[in-house]
């Protein structure tokens, strides 16, 4: 991490700090009032402004990773107090087409820069305003490589989701919050002449292999958004995907670990994310403004202590001191399990009027279909050493390589198929990796081996990583996919004694 050798002629305020130009308070791009604002701020013109207010008060900008196209992955640092207790970092703009979270974040900056005293003296905050910079200036989806950031947490393979995780293992943040967009008026639900009610989404940890308690405490700060965005004028929902009610189904984030919510949730703290609605061709007059007003509500709130820091704190240093439970969850989905009728709000149309639609389709609750006994440890065999090791090396989890023989108990997992096609039955992800889990057997393990114990905060991750009867695995990427032959054992031993 280089910081940028960039300098901004200030003068003093009376207090010591130092004080901002004018055109520094209010570039030509970033209208004093953040609501007024119409378009979207450039990579340029965001690179302009850090460079405007690197080392001023508490702003520190430093460059952490470099994109394909050679465009440079912001951090921004801002600390007040000597000894801050509660880590936070925002992101945004993994999608390069989803663009509020970053400007409301460059306007949070802006803010705090122009006065400190907005940035608590126990916060340590951490800012990745724009994640996605080439797809940014190109208004797609997916970086250059044509990748979508969103979906890369578990192979880590491209340089924008590798720099956060680093961030995340250097920053250790007890809040993590990943920002988005969704389209308010897709056509599916303008056939039925509804556009969708909520200006702001936002979903907490949900996988079951995750820290109950950790969960709760996430859960707890949602309610807390949730009641400050309503209190603003935002109409709020928890975050959901899917299809049109009364008959789609409808669901809450996705609980696997290939996007960032769960991924950055693997590191112990509190993560979120949060989407804003984006209405069609920015048709409505100071929409993308009041879009980054819903952020900043976001935003402010989690800055501030809401009386439930200390308790946080506590779950959060449980969380990552907790041992593995006995029993893993390997195959897990969104169910309804008394067929709770949801009243799901929409707008309609032609009126504008609120409606709310009955429907038994909404899923509420995470299921658990089957689990495995937790192994002592994995073993990776010497032929998927160099690349497992890779992903092992990008995710910061140890393991030591054998230099000779160990004689261990193992169950050894046969890969059956994997099912590429979406399933419409349980809605569940292309990709499902059917496996066998052999019988117990002694096995000597030949020198090359890495061995990877699941101990440590670096277990749950290892574990949701590398379990090789999971039904979603690293054998649905094609890096790995290589690694693996129908009809015959999967390259990860599950290690039961040794």
């Amino acid at each position: 991490m280089k910081r940028l050798a960039w300098f901004v002629i200030v003068g003093a305020l009376a207090a010591g700090a130092a004080a901002l130009s004018a055109e520094t308070l209010a570039p030509q791009f970033m209208p004093a009032d953040h609501r007024a604002l119409t378009r979207t701020i450039s990579y340029a013109e965001m690179e302009s402004f850090l460079k405007s207010v690197d080392g001023t008060g508490p702003v520190r900008v430093s460059v952490e990773a470099t994109t394909a196209r050679g465009r440079s992955l912001y951090l921004v640092h801002l600390r007040r107090g000597d000894h801050p207790t509660w880590k936070i970092l925002f992101y945004a703009q993994q999608h390069g087409d989803e663009i509020s979270g970053k400007d409301a974040l460059l306007y949070l900056i802006r803010d705090i820069a122009r006065d400190p005293r907005q940035l608590p003296e126990d916060v340590d905050l951490w800012i990745l305003p724009m994640m996605n910079p080439d797809g940014a200036e190109a208004g797609t989806r997916v970086n250059s490589a044509g990748a979508d950031l969103n979906r890369d947490h578990i192979t880590l393979e491209q340089p924008e989701t590798l720099a956060l995780h680093q961030v995340v293992r250097r920053v250790r943040p007890d809040v993590a919050v990943d920002c988005h967009e969704f389209g308010r008026d897709p056509k599916a639900w303008a056939k039925r002449g509804w556009s969708k009610w909520a200006d702001v989404t936002m979903d907490s940890l949900n996988n079951p292999l995750f820290d109950p308690a950790l969960m709760a405490a996430a859960e707890r700060r949602l309610a807390g958004v949730a009641h400050a965005e309503t209190k603003s004028g935002h109409r709020f929902l928890r975050y959901w995907v899917g299809g049109v009610p009364p008959d789609d189904e409808q669901r809450h984030s996705a609980p696997d670990i290939d996007s960032a919510m769960n991924a950055v949730g693997t590191y112990g703290g509190l993560s979120f994310i949060v989407e804003v609605a984006a209405g069609p061709d920015e048709a409505i007059p100071r929409e993308l403004g009041n879009r980054v007003d819903a952020y900043l509500v976001v935003f402010r709130y989690l800055l501030r202590d809401d009386g439930g820091r200390t308790g946080d704190l506590a779950t959060i240093r449980q969380a990552r001191t907790r041992t593995l439970p006995p029993f893993l969850p390997i195959n897990y989905l969104w169910v309804n399990p008394k067929a709770a009728v949801t009243h799901f709000p929409v707008i309609e149309v032609a009126t504008g009027r609120r409606a709310e639609i009955a429907t038994a389709n909404m899923m509420t609750e995470v299921a658990v279909k089957k689990t495995a006994p937790t192994p002592l440890a994995y073993a990776v065999d010497p032929r998927a050493a160099s690349e497992i090791g890779a992903l092992l090396d990008r995710h910061g989890i140890p393991y030591e390589r054998l230099t000779a023989p160990r004689s261990v108990n193992a169950e050894s997992c046969t890969l059956l198929r994997l099912e590429n096609e979406f399933d419409d039955v349980y809605s569940r992800y292309e990709g499902r990796q059917i496996a066998r889990r052999e019988p117990q057997a002694t096995r000597e393990l030949p020198p090359g081996t890495l061995w990877v114990p699941l101990t440590g905060d670096t277990a749950q991750r290892a574990a949701l990583l590398l379990e090789p009867s999971a039904m979603y695995g690293i054998y649905q990427y094609p890096r790995f996919r290589a690694l693996a032959v129908d009809g015959e054992a999967l390259p990860v031993l599950r290690i039961v004694r040794y």
